[in-house]
């Protein structure tokens, strides 16, 4: 149901009938106004307010037929109606306008939160509303009116009814209400809420998907954007501002995909709305390939979107952009045929078109309110879940992550800083790179979205620049005269090793295959190790990407060759990444590479290292399948490790000068 676009929610416009008004029409009115709010009743779902909206319609349903007895009475005329009862009636009649506007209300799909925690005001509303009706009953000539006994009688109970019927709030609404004003309290201290309790609230709201939370998150973005625009109480504005955050948190952590009717398939929408025998493609602006928002027609029968042809005449054009023919006047003919239906699509779904035609919603777009606590501490909580599912997780993940964050970089310049302060911009940038084009049109998208920001654009260059530093020393350390320089640069080493932590996944591959070009040059190893590296290496471990694994374990084979580096990869977690490794993966080189670490290791750690290793039974059936299956060189060091495993235990380790001094000190 489509709330009148000339009234503001849960405002309650009604028009009193005019003077000398004849008893059949008002009776004719009342009847269409009584069939009205039973019908909203019963197509209407009502997660909230649902005992008093049935009571409300109960008693509306037995008035309607008492209206109907006395309008088919009397054939339609009703001449012998007293003027008194013309009085009640005509404010009984006022008083089911309101009552109509305030049961479409709370059952509109999208405003749910809203009502509910308006529920005090509305159930106030239905009160006032149902005992109007009872006055107007009380003073209603019922015995100067010819109609059943029955009927009479059943008007008089609901009279009397209406004055002792319990309008308080559900106590399961009011629970649900406490528990929603709890998590916003929990927005505004920056603390993440339970996911079950968020589960529970739209569970009870009957807001079950991932296009119902963004429903909710469109009429709570009209109403912020009405209310600015009359520069409505802050009390209300916080409150929306509120609201929002949390849908479009709970739309991203509860709903872990995006069913198929989201805010993001207006094309399909079209397409389920338009008869077969339309095309989608007539709705598009001939100029722009865009949907059209405001279709006129020129001299030549052709159909543009008005800004579209409006810019083209503004650059001094004088022909038809379509048929190529002069233009003998540049008036255009509104086309309100084609208006009318787009206009109808769109209201009807409530689907987002780009920049909104409404005036507040587009104020409200541009600027949060980052001032409301609640409204920034659940955006920037968001922000930083979806940034965790950028770096770290699945694709499908990565995919819903990707459409979310392009959502909240439309158009709001505090939400855009919010995503860049939490670091999505290196992550976007990398899956540009991403075999998945729908990852990399939606990364693209949202990277030019996040770049209209100032702090936006720098994080793009930087992360960049950072990249394709890296990149840069790779190909420069390629010279072995340069590796030496390079490694001498006392920011160099560190920078890679930083780019390996905070990094996109391609960062880190340049900044960990530049690593390997400067450990050729033998100075490089302490510095490389002093700057941190063996433990991001590690981490890195753990990664999802082969390749990337894969160079890491290259950059440790590098630095285990030297009895400081194995020292520093004994002293880490190592070893157990490094047997998972080579048991589970399917990356021929990465398994070579553990295989050398490991080798270096046992020789290093002696039997310590041995005696770890031989506590994992599948470790040597592994070995041997190397050995029969892997390259020649992956053949010999599983065969050199498969010896260090058999010999003495008592082989004494291989320890650095330094860690000799270690061991001497704790004997």
């Amino acid at each position: 149901m489509v709330a009148n676009s000339e009234r503001r929610f849960l405002t309650l416009p009604a028009v009193p009938p005019c003077d000398g008004v004849s008893p059949g029409a008002l009776l004719q009115a009342l009847v269409a106004l009584g069939r009205g709010i039973k019908r909203c009743h019963r197509v209407l779902s009502f997660p909230t307010q649902r005992r008093i909206v049935r009571e409300v319609v109960r008693e509306v349903g037995v008035l309607l037929e008492f209206f109907e007895e006395v309008y088919d009475r009397d054939g339609g005329t009703a001449v012998d109606l007293p003027d008194s009862a013309i009085v009640s009636l005509s404010e009984i009649y006022v008083a089911f306008q309101k009552i109509r506007h305030l049961v479409r209300d709370c059952g509109r799909r999208g405003a749910r939160l809203w009502v509910l925690l308006k529920s005090d005001s509305v159930s106030s509303e239905f009160r006032v509303l149902v005992r109007s009706v009872a006055t107007a009953l009380d003073v209603l000539p019922l015995a100067a009116i010819d109609v059943p006994v029955e009927v009479k009688e059943s008007v008089r109970l609901v009279a009397d009814q209406a004055w002792r019927v319990n309008f308080a709030n559900d106590p399961a609404d009011d629970l649900v209400s406490k528990g929603l004003r709890s998590i916003l309290a929990q927005f505004e201290k920056e603390i993440p809420p339970d996911r079950g309790s968020m589960q529970r609230i739209l569970n009870h709201l009957q807001i079950r998907s991932w296009t119902d939370c963004d429903k909710e998150i469109l009429f709570l973005e009209e109403e912020l954007g009405a209310a600015l625009s009359v520069d409505g109480g802050l009390v209300e504005i916080s409150l929306l501002s509120g609201l929002r955050g949390f849908v479009l948190y709970a739309r991203s952590v509860v709903f872990e995909a995006k069913d198929s009717r989201g805010a993001d398939s207006l094309d399909c929408i079209f397409e389920e709305r338009i008869p077969n025998h339309l095309n989608l493609e007539e709705f598009r602006c001939p100029i722009t390939l865009e949907l059209m928002k405001d279709p006129v027609t020129v001299s030549t029968g052709q159909t543009y979107d008005r800004s579209s042809i409006t810019k083209w005449l503004a650059a001094g054009n004088r022909t038809c952009p379509v048929t190529g023919a002069p233009l003998q006047t540049t008036d255009f003919v509104p086309n309100s045929t084609l208006q009318k239906l787009i206009r109808q699509l769109f209201q009807e779904d409530k689907m987002r078109t780009g920049d909104s035609v409404d005036d507040g919603r587009r104020q409200f777009s541009k600027n949060l309110l980052p001032g409301i606590p609640a409204a920034a501490g659940a955006i920037k909580q968001l922000c930083g879940f979806l940034v965790n599912k950028l770096s770290s997780g699945s694709e499908d993940e990565k995919i819903k992550a990707v459409l979310e964050i392009r959502l909240l970089s439309k158009t709001n310049v505090f939400e855009r800083g919010c995503l860049v302060e939490a670091g999505a911009a290196p992550w976007l940038l990398d899956l540009h790179y991403s075999p998945n084009s729908s990852l990399q049109d939606g990364a693209t998208t949202a990277v030019l979205n996040l770049s209209k920001h100032p702090m936006g654009r720098k994080a793009v260059f930087e992360s960049e620049a950072r990249q394709n530093a890296a990149a840069t020393i790779f190909y420069l350390s390629s010279v072995e005269e340069y590796r030496k320089a390079i490694g001498e640069t006392s920011e160099v080493i560190p920078a890679l090793v930083g780019l390996l932590k905070k990094g996109s996944v391609r960062g880190k591959k340049n900044a960990a295959v530049a690593l390997i070009r400067l450990l050729y040059y033998p100075g490089n190893h302490p510095k490389v190790l002093a700057a941190g590296a063996i433990s991001e290496l590690v981490d890195l471990l753990s990664s999802d990407r082969e390749d990337l694994v894969g160079d890491c374990l290259a950059v440790l084979a590098a630095l285990a060759e030297q009895p400081e580096g194995a020292y520093e990869i004994l002293q880490s977690s190592a070893v157990h990444s490094l047997v998972r490794i080579l048991i589970s993966h399917s990356y021929p080189t990465g398994k070579e590479y553990c295989l050398s670490v490991l080798q270096h290791l046992c020789t290093a750690g002696g039997a310590k290292v041995v005696t770890l290793l031989e506590k994992v039974p599948s470790l040597v059936p592994v070995l041997r399948v190397v050995i029969s299956e892997g390259s020649s060189r992956a053949s010999k060091r599983a065969s050199s490790l498969i010896r260090l495993l058999r010999q003495d235990r008592a082989c004494p380790a291989v320890l650095p000068p330094a860690a000799q001094r270690e061991d001497a000190v704790r004997a």
